[in-house]
């Protein structure tokens, strides 16, 4: 089964509004998703985009495909970067080389030794 990422379109006649939906590839467009992960009204001004940006990284690691529509949702939201930066297509230059809790422990331990001095 090819999962995608893609555009389902809703609201009344000439008034769309989409939801960012995962799908089958083989699916209708306005038919059975498995997951909704976002939404995307372009008739609003500045257009409204939502999603969660945790579950696009975690459906496209899992490997499925977004539409060109989507894809376009997505660098917007900064999901397509989050998962570039994950996957290694992009190197961040001064990144957190220790996790932040263990950082001030070792500021204090310095601060103790040059006490004892």
């Amino acid at each position: 089964m090819s999962v995608r990422l893609r555009l389902m379109r809703m609201g009344k006649k000439k008034q769309p509004v989409y939801r960012v939906v995962v799908m089958d590839q083989r699916a209708p467009r306005d038919g059975r998703y498995i997951e909704q992960i976002g939404r995307y009204d372009a008739r609003q001004d500045p257009s409204l985009i939502e999603i969660d940006n945790e579950r696009a990284v975690d459906w496209l690691s899992k490997g499925a495909q977004p539409s060109e529509t989507v894809e376009k949702l997505l660098n917007i939201s900064g999901a397509m970067n989050t998962m570039k930066i994950q996957s290694g297509g992009i190197h961040v230059v001064g990144g957190e080389k220790e996790p932040p809790d263990v950082a001030p422990a070792a500021e204090e331990s310095a601060e103790a030794a040059a006490e004892e001095e």
